[in-house]
């Protein structure tokens, strides 16, 4: 049974990280826009290498979202990192950031 003192005890662990909701531009049917998004993941690869980035989710539903990652970094320094990324600044991805946090120890079954 999950009790009100386990609950607030829990939160009391929680740590922050920050959530990126990528959106697909019109730019992602250009000519070469498939070769910037494979640097892209090959950057994400790094950064996970790196442990910026904890978990990142490609979204392929036809929808403008093209994916979400959660980053150990703090919302300014993961702008200045997504800033940096080659997708978004040749405009074939925007971004959102949000603060969030979770539980030590989360993770995808």
């Amino acid at each position: 049974m999950i009790t009100d003192n386990y609950m607030r005890e829990m939160l009391q662990t929680v740590k922050p990280y920050t959530l990126v909701i990528l959106h697909s531009t019109a730019r992602t049917q250009e000519p070469g826009a498939e070769k910037i998004i494979w640097e892209h993941g090959r950057r994400n690869f790094e950064l996970r290498a790196q442990g910026s980035l904890a978990i990142v989710c490609p979204v392929r539903d036809g929808s403008d979202v093209a994916g979400i990652c959660i980053f150990t970094a703090i919302p300014e320094e993961t702008k200045r990192i997504m800033d940096g990324d080659p997708a978004v600044h040749a405009g074939i991805l925007t971004y959102e950031i949000h603060p969030t946090g979770t539980f030590p120890g989360s993770q995808l079954p």
